[in-house]
């Protein structure tokens, strides 16, 4: 090889370090500055979580949208389209075209100023929206309050990934990646419990449920405030001082000259041939993930539950269910991704997310039909819910986590906050497609939404298994040498020159 820095071996033009023979310490600075920034999920959870709670409640329905409660007391409406109404689906889905619009700001924002700094821009708008939310008097107070936290989820969510990726030392990058899902997935748990309290309180129980966002939302802004973008007392401070950081040290110095190209770098570079496997796999990810169905069924799930039978009350608790199985999911997935890798969860986890959605079909199917006025038997329905939490817990420990996690390694240093932008852009879009079109959907398919559903499962399973290469305990800086071992992704990508000595 070229040569050695420390205890590392270099593969030439490239910079590479052996990961085998690096000394790498797992440190309590590197926990809390991953917690630090994995806390960022809980602003996205949360607001997953409470607004399908409180979209529920008659008190804030009766007050925004009257046309909804209305058909709620109405006993020959459709079961499945009791919540169809484009208002009130606006309220949810404005949030995700707002974040849209701010993760592709948020590139050039992370660029010249800081992972840091777009940290704290998230939570101080996140913060503003929570009170817009929770003061609202009017449809048009409660969507700007929705949009104020949409800039702010859009900003934290393309910082903090990248943020953690970058910091974990590459043998357990995964599961401290994965602490970003297992906090989105805490934040969905509290709101549906907040909405469980805040249901049986009255006419002032949705503004608690939409104010007490400002919790999540002030722990983020504060946490920020601990973590530091200065990369060499970084490197110190996460390692530990007696570890042998020479090699590392000597990586980062590299990879800061190389990122100082990103300045001469436009958001049109990552559509350049050599970069066509990242933005393929940076952006094919967050799309299939939405079309699990996941977030329709985290946003509506108390509405879902409510619509084939469930009671309000009934409903909320089969949410509170669904947020423990997710957490309890993502705390598996963290102890497997490492050593599992994360083609194998993906696999997986799509097979189990396919069996449950052709189950949840076949029963509303034979119970409801497609008319919706059938009725759900007390079998029936704890069948329903079980193969929820078995989708969920599919989804917790593969779709979900991985979503943040892979697009964060395979971008290198010159386009990863474009990379992550786009990424984060894509979620978004699909996401607010999915959120303003599902109560129109389970009124118009009925069952059937959940076979839409299982079809694109098998899709992104396929794309899974032929072009997304294995990135399990690959350094950042050594990400190219997956690219160049794929069958297909090492047309595009150049192959490097090694040099003994």
């Amino acid at each position: 090889m070229e040569g050695r820095v420390g205890h590392g071996t270099r593969m030439a033009g490239y910079g590479a370090i052996d990961p085998s023979i690096r000394n790498e310490k797992i440190t309590w600075p590197v926990i809390m500055s991953s917690i630090v920034a994995a806390s960022c999920g809980l602003i996205f959870g949360y607001d997953l979580g409470i607004s399908g709670g409180v979209t529920t409640m008659p008190p804030f329905l009766e007050k925004f949208f009257p046309s909804v409660f209305k058909k709620m007391a109405d006993a020959t409406q459709s079961t499945y389209c009791k919540y169809d109404s484009h208002s009130l689906t606006l309220f949810t889905s404005s949030l995700y075209l707002a974040g849209l619009v701010s993760s592709l700001l948020a590139s050039r924002v992370t660029k010249v100023f800081g992972r840091k700094f777009a940290i704290l821009l998230g939570g101080c708008t996140f913060l503003v929206g929570t009170v817009l939310n929770c003061a609202a008097v009017n449809v048009a107070m409660l969507i700007l309050g929705r949009i104020m936290l949409g800039f702010g989820v859009g900003f934290t969510n393309q910082a903090a990934p990248v943020y953690i990726a970058e910091m974990a030392p590459p043998k357990y990058r995964g599961a401290f990646n994965t602490g970003f899902q297992l906090f989105i997935a805490i934040g969905v748990l509290c709101a549906n419990i907040i909405n469980f309290v805040a249901f049986g309180l009255g006419n002032w129980g949705w503004r608690l449920s939409l104010g007490l966002a400002a919790v999540p939302a002030t722990f983020v802004l504060l946490g920020a405030l601990l973590v530091t973008d200065t990369p060499s007392s970084l490197v110190e401070r996460v390692r530990g001082a007696n570890s042998d950081i020479e090699t590392e040290l000597s990586e980062l110095v590299e990879a800061c000259e190389t990122a100082r190209e990103v300045d001469k770098v436009s958001f049109k570079t990552i559509f350049e041939k050599q970069y066509r496997p990242h933005l393929v796999v940076a952006g094919g990810i967050p799309f299939f993930q939405q079309l699990t169905g996941i977030n329709t069924i985290a946003f509506y799930a108390p509405v879902l539950f409510n619509s084939v039978g469930f009671g309000n009350d009934s409903a909320l608790k089969g949410a509170i269910l669904l947020g423990l199985v997710n957490v309890g999911s993502i705390v598996v997935s963290m102890f497997m991704v490492d050593k599992f890798g994360r083609r194998a969860l993906f696999i997986e986890g799509g097979i189990q997310m396919f069996i449950c959605q052709i189950g949840l079909a076949s029963i509303l199917g034979a119970t409801l039909g497609l008319s919706g006025n059938g009725e759900i038997t007390k079998a029936s329905g704890i069948v329903i819910l079980l193969l929820m939490c078995l989708y969920a817990a599919g989804f917790g420990w593969s779709w979900g986590p991985l979503c943040f996690l892979v697009p964060t390694e395979v971008c290198p240093v010159k386009i990863r906050p474009i990379g992550q932008s786009v990424s984060i852009a894509v979620h978004f879009s699909v996401t607010f497609i999915l959120t303003q079109t599902f109560l129109s959907q389970l009124c118009h398919f009925r069952y059937t939404i959940f076979l839409f559903y299982a079809g694109w499962i098998v899709i992104m399973t396929t794309f899974v298994v032929c072009l997304l290469p294995e990135t399990k305990g690959v350094p950042l800086e050594s990400m190219h040498t997956i690219w160049q071992q794929h069958w297909l992704w090492k047309k595009f990508t150049a192959q490097p020159t090694t040099v003994s000595t």
